[in-house]
């Protein structure tokens, strides 16, 4: 039945169905050849999706949406290019500087590239910028948007994992800006290489106008991620927070929503929440008999075996399959069927599980933006016109820099534990 489970399910996959409906349909053909009793099947998917915690999956979709078409990074992105934009290739840099900020109001690799996108691409082409490479660049920075806290996926493996999730949201700011840092030095490399221009000096009083400008936008990271670990209010909370506060912004404020934009914006983030959760539901039923034919034992066994229960060679061929599943499967659902399966192993080896949090967190988001399933390439795609190949090209080097970091953090645990340990002691 293990056997059937897994077969099934890549049949269905590789057939083109949607993997919700992959998952789902391989586990209700398990569940009638076992003899499972139907009744079983909606009450088990229920309780998948019963969670508090998941509360804040769609209260963090519908802030990113709201911070991208509200406004608020606009005018983020218009302070940091006036901040940066002096250095030669500076634009560039900027990208990546406001997408690091809008990771941290986001929660989604795919509205940190949007709402980036939307601001800079333009900009970037008209000033002389190759506009593969800044679409490219776009799109790499975009997969920091669910490193850097506040972070869906680290919301859906807490709930599965049972990890704290403040936990896993410390653990991700140095990993984040290691991503970023290394992208920064990339674009400076090509800048000049290039001969990329810098942009017109900008006064300081100017520069006071954009901050102040900006300022409740650079609130909106301060007030979600202090009250989160202040222990003020729990991420689920926060994530409300960050609903109300931003549309608060977009609406009043910046008057840059009105109720039409408002509608399609809360459309857009249900539908995008309901797929989330219908995944989550069905991969419910479907982890009961991953669990209960010991499928992830069976993994986990094989695994220590063929490397000889070394640490380094877990973790490697971890990282190898986190990169392949993230190149043809979507975060989210590669996240929700991958942790059970590679827990045990960790387990076994008696692993940090904050820290392989973050190994599954940094290797699916690097997924995000390489092909074929590239959704921060889509992203960028859309804005611009280009095709997927024409993006894809340009963007091998920095997927090359960001699995360098990702190498990094999994076998220098101190990266991602570092600060977790200080501000919460044993973890």
């Amino acid at each position: 039945m293990g056997a059937l489970l897994v077969i099934s399910f890549l049949i269905l996959l590789a057939a083109g169905v949607p993997i919700a409906l992959s998952i789902g349909v391989s586990a209700l053909i398990v569940s009638a050849i076992s003899g499972m009793p139907i009744e079983a099947v909606p009450q088990t998917m229920f309780a998948g999706a019963n969670s508090f915690s998941l509360v804040a999956v769609p209260f963090f979709i519908l802030a990113g949406d709201i911070l991208a078409q509200g406004g608020i990074s606009d005018r983020i992105v218009a302070f940091a290019e006036a901040t940066l934009g002096r250095i030669r290739g500076g634009l560039s840099i900027v990208s990546i500087v406001a997408s690091m900020f809008i990771a941290a109001i986001s929660g989604s690799g795919a509205a940190t590239t949007a709402a980036v996108g939307s601001a800079l691409l333009p900009q970037l082409k008209s000033k002389g910028y190759d506009l593969d490479f800044s679409s490219a660049l776009i799109a790499a920075a975009g997969t920091i948007g669910v490193v850097i806290p506040p972070s869906v996926p680290m919301v859906l493996y807490a709930v599965i994992s049972g990890v704290p999730v403040h936990k896993l949201f410390m653990a991700g700011f140095v990993p984040g800006f290691l991503m970023g840092g290394i992208l920064i030095a990339y674009a400076i490399y090509i800048a000049r290489k290039r001969g990329y221009p810098a942009s017109e000096k900008v006064s300081f009083s100017r520069k006071i106008r954009l901050f102040f400008n900006a300022l409740w936008g650079i609130i909106t990271p301060v007030l979600i991620l202090g009250g989160i670990f202040s222990g003020y209010f729990t991420p689920s909370e926060a994530a409300a927070v960050a609903v109300v506060y931003s549309l608060g912004v977009a609406f009043f404020i910046y008057k840059a929503i009105d109720l039409k934009k408002l509608y399609r914006i809360v459309v857009n983030a249900g539908v995008t929440s309901s797929l989330i959760m219908f995944i989550i539901a069905a991969s419910k039923i479907f982890g009961w008999h991953l669990a209960f034919y010991r499928i992830p034992d069976k993994v986990a066994s094989t695994v220590l075996g063929v490397t000889g229960g070394i640490p380094a060679m877990v973790y490697l061929v971890i990282v190898v399959l986190l990169l392949i599943a993230g190149m043809f499967m979507e975060t989210a659902s590669a996240l929700i069927i991958l942790t059970p399966i590679f827990l045990p192993a960790i387990n076994g080896l008696g692993g940090n599980l904050v820290h392989f949090g973050l190994l599954m967190t940094v290797g699916l988001a690097i997924g995000m933006a390489t092909p074929p399933v590239a959704i921060d390439i889509y992203v960028a795609s859309a804005i611009t016109g280009l095709s997927l190949e024409e993006i894809s090209k340009p963007i091998i080097p920095m997927i090359i820099a960001l699995v360098l970091i990702f190498l990094i953090v999994t076998y220098f645990p101190l990266f991602s534990l570092a600060l977790p340990k200080l501000v919460y002691g044993a973890i």
